[in-house]
C-alpha cells in the first residue's frame, strides 16, 4: 500500500510538551482529558496509565483549585506521560503546578487578571521551559465579543485568540500553541483556517462538545478531516461523550485514514454481503477487540468473497479473502496458506501476531546494524 500522505502540512514553530515535539516535521500528537476527580489520585493515574497504553502522546488534566493542583503534583510523580494542566482564572493555580513539573499550561493569558499576573505565569512557564496552550471555546468567548459580534462566529474566535496571543507577543514569549474550538463544524474549520495564515505557532484541533461515541466521532472526523486535508493542525483531541480511551483510538484511525500517523494495525475490511464465505462482520469485530494492543504499523485486509479480496490482499501484510471450501490467506501480497471458518479468527490471529514479531524483529535488526 502506498505509505506515504500526499497532504503537504503547513510549516509551523516546534515546541515541546514534556518530550514530545509539536510542530515542525513532528508527528501529529493525539491527546486527550482525564473526566476523574483530580483530587482521586488513584483513578486519575490509572485512566492515565490507560490512555497511555492506547497510544495518547498528551493528557490533559483538569486543575479547578489549590487542592487539585498539589493532587496534580502527585499525579505527574506517577505518570509516564506529558501532562498539561487545565486552568482558568486563577494564576497562583498555574504557578503552583509549574513548581510541581506540568509539561505544559492550558490558560487563557487574557482571563487570568492583570499584566502583572500574566507576567508572573508567563515567567514561571520561560524558567521551567513550559509551553503554554491558548484555548479559545465559542461557548466562553468574552462578554464585549459577544456584545461586539452578536453569536459565536469564526471572526470572533480568532479575535479572541489574537488577544490572548498578544499579552505572550508583548511579554517576548513564543512557545505555545492555540487551539479555536466549536462545536459547529463549519465555525471551527473556517476560524482554523483564517488563524493558520496570521500566526507561526502550532495548531491544537477539536471539534469541541461534538456529541456521544458515534456523532462526536462523525463530526470530528469530518471537521478535523477537513483541516487535516488542508495540512492544518500539529496536535488532536477528539471530544466525545465516551471513555477517552475511545478518543484516543478515533484519533489514531482518524490520522491512519490520512496517511498522517502509522500506528497499530490499519484494517481493510468489506461491509459483507451474500457472498461472504465467513461472517465478515463477527471476525472484524473478534480481530480489533484481541489486536489492540498492536502499535507495530501493519496492514490487514478481511475480504468475504473473491471479487475485491485477491487485489485487496496483494497491497497488504496479512490478507484474508473468503472462499470455499477453505479461506485463502496472503502473506506480503503471495498465498500462502488456507483456513477455515471453525478455527478461522484464533488462526488469522496468530498469523498477524507472527507477522507483527517479524516485523519488529526486523526493525530491531536495522537499528542495530545503523548503530
Amino acid at each position: 500500500m502506498h505509505s506515504h500522505s500526499p497532504i503537504k502540512r503547513r510549516v509551523s514553530r516546534k515546541i515541546h510538551v514534556g518530550n514530545v515535539a509539536v510542530g515542525g516535521d513532528a508527528p501529529i500528537s493525539v491527546q486527550s482529558m482525564t473526566n476523574t476527580d483530580t483530587n482521586d489520585v488513584a483513578a486519575t493515574v490509572a485512566q492515565i496509565k490507560r490512555l497511555e497504553d492506547a497510544g495518547a502522546d498528551i493528557v490533559r488534566v483538569s486543575v479547578p483549585d489549590m487542592d487539585a493542583a498539589e493532587a496534580f503534583g502527585r499525579i505527574k510523580q506517577q505518570s509516564n506521560i506529558p501532562l498539561v494542566a487545565d486552568i482558568h482564572f486563577d494564576y497562583k493555580i498555574a504557578l503552583r503546578v509549574a513548581e510541581l513539573g506540568v509539561d505544559c499550561l492550558r490558560i487563557n493569558p487574557g482571563n487570568i487578571g492583570r499584566e502583572d499576573r500574566v507576567r508572573a505565569v508567563v515567567s514561571a512557564a520561560r524558567d521551567n521551559g513550559i509551553p503554554i496552550r491558548i484555548g479559545v471555546n465559542a461557548g466562553s468567548l468574552e462578554k464585549d465579543l459577544q456584545k461586539k459580534y452578536g453569536e459565536p462566529t469564526p471572526a470572533a474566535l480568532v479575535e479572541s485568540a489574537m488577544r490572548h496571543i498578544d499579552h505572550l507577543d508583548r511579554l517576548d514569549f513564543q512557545e505555545y500553541k492555540v487551539s479555536v474550538k466549536a462545536s459547529d463544524i463549519f465555525m471551527a474549520v473556517a476560524a482554523y483556517r483564517d488563524l493558520a495564515t496570521r500566526i507561526e505557532q502550532p495548531l491544537h484541533l477539536g471539534i469541541t462538545e461534538a456529541g456521544g461515541l458515534r456523532s462526536g466521532t462523525v463530526k470530528s472526523s469530518i471537521g478535523l478531516g477537513m483541516l487535516l486535508m488542508d495540512g492544518i493542525g500539529d496536535t488532536i483531541r477528539v471530544s466525545l461523550a465516551a471513555d477517552p480511551v475511545e478518543e484516543i483510538k478515533v484519533g489514531f484511525d482518524m490520522l491512519k485514514s490520512l496517511k498522517l500517523r502509522a500506528k497499530g494495525i490499519n484494517f481493510i475490511a468489506c461491509p459483507s454481503c451474500s457472498r461472504q464465505n465467513f461472517d465478515v462482520i463477527k471476525t472484524m469485530n473478534e480481530l480489533e477487540n484481541r489486536l489492540e494492543d498492536v502499535l507495530t504499523p501493519l496492514n490487514v485486509s478481511v475480504i468475504g468473497c473473491v471479487v475485491n479480496g485477491p487485489g485487496e490482499a496483494k497491497e497488504t501484510d496479512v490478507g484474508l479473502t473468503g472462499g470455499s471450501p477453505a479461506n485463502l490467506v496472503y502473506l506480503d501480497g503471495k498465498p500462502a496458506s488456507k483456513l477455515t471458518n471453525d478455527t478461522l479468527v484464533d488462526d488469522l490471529e496468530r498469523l498477524i501476531r507472527d507477522k507483527v514479531a517479524e516485523k519488529e524483529a526486523r526493525e530491531a535488526d536495522t537499528i542495530i546494524r545503523q548503530g
